[in-house]
C-alpha cells in the first residue's frame, strides 16, 4: 500500500508539473528508480504512464485552443517526424553523449524562455503577425528531444513556440501541450510494442496523472502571463540542476 501511494503521488505531481511547464518526469522517473526498476524500464514506463496527463492538460486548455487547430496541426506533423527519430534513438543506442548534454539543453531552453520578449523582437516578429518558417525546426527538435528524454520537453517546446509564435502565452502554452501530447503518443506506441514497459506501475501511475494535467491547467489559467513565464524558468533551471547532479 505504501508503494502504491508512493507511485499515485507521484504520478500527480508530475501531472501537474507537466501540464505547467514541463518537467514532471524529474517527479515520477526517479520515483521508478526508487522502487527498484532499472533506467531502461523506468524510461518507457514513465513515458507510457504520463500519457495521460498530456491528455488532461489539452482537455483543460480547451477554451486557449480555440482557432488554432490550423497551427497545432501543421505543428504536430514536424513533432511526429521528431518523436519517431527520438523514439528510435531511445530504443536503438544508448546515448551517453546525448545524456550529458541534457542538463544543458534544458538551462538554455530555460534562459532562452526568459529573454523571450527580447528574442522576439531579434526576429522580427510582433503579436498576430506572421509565423516564421524556423518554428517548425525547433519543434521537429524539440519531438527528438521529449521522445528520447522526457525531462524539461515542456520547457524546450515553450521557449521555441515563444519564440516564433507572436500570441499570448497562454494561447501558446496550448499548443505546447498538444505537442507534447502528440511526442507523447508516439512514445507510447514505439515503447509499448518494442520497450520494456512494466504495466503495473504504467497503470498505478496513468490516473493520478492524468488528474494532475487537469489540475495544473487550472493553475496555469490563474497565472498571469509573466508569472507563467517565470513559473516554467524557475521549472526547467530546477530540471537542469537535478539532471547535472544525477
Amino acid at each position: 500500500m505504501t508503494d502504491l501511494l508512493f507511485l499515485v503521488g507521484a504520478g500527480l505531481l508530475a501531472g501537474v508539473v507537466n501540464a505547467l511547464a514541463g518537467g514532471g518526469t524529474l517527479i515520477s522517473f526517479p520515483a521508478l528508480l526508487a522502487m527498484g526498476y532499472p533506467g531502461l524500464t523506468a524510461t518507457v514506463t514513465n513515458a507510457v504512464a504520463l500519457w495521460p496527463g498530456y491528455l488532461g492538460g489539452v482537455l483543460g486548455y480547451r477554451a486557449e485552443l480555440r482557432g488554432q487547430r490550423r497551427r497545432a496541426t501543421s505543428l504536430s506533423i514536424a513533432a511526429v517526424l521528431g518523436a519517431c527519430v527520438g523514439s528510435s534513438l531511445l530504443l536503438l543506442t544508448p546515448g551517453k553523449l546525448f545524456e550529458s548534454m541534457v542538463p544543458w539543453l534544458v538551462a538554455f531552453a530555460s534562459l532562452a524562455l526568459l529573454a523571450q520578449p527580447w528574442l522576439r523582437k531579434l526576429f522580427g516578429g510582433e503579436e498576430g503577425g506572421p509565423t516564421s518558417k524556423l518554428v517548425y525546426a525547433g519543434v521537429f527538435l524539440g519531438g527528438c528531444y521529449g521522445a528520447y528524454f522526457n525531462g524539461g520537453m515542456g520547457v524546450v517546446l515553450l521557449t521555441v513556440l515563444g519564440m516564433f509564435l507572436h500570441d499570448n502565452l497562454h494561447r501558446v502554452n496550448a499548443v505546447r501541450a498538444v505537442l507534447a501530447l502528440v511526442i507523447s503518443s508516439v512514445s507510447v506506441i514505439a515503447f509499448s510494442l518494442f520497450g520494456p514497459v512494466n504495466w503495473q506501475a504504467a497503470a498505478v501511475i496513468a490516473p493520478a496523472s492524468l488528474v494532475g494535467g487537469l489540475l495544473g491547467t487550472r493553475l496555469a489559467r490563474l497565472m498571469s502571463a509573466k508569472v507563467l513565464r517565470g513559473v516554467v524558468v524557475a521549472f526547467g533551471l530546477g530540471v537542469a540542476v537535478a539532471l547535472a547532479l544525477h
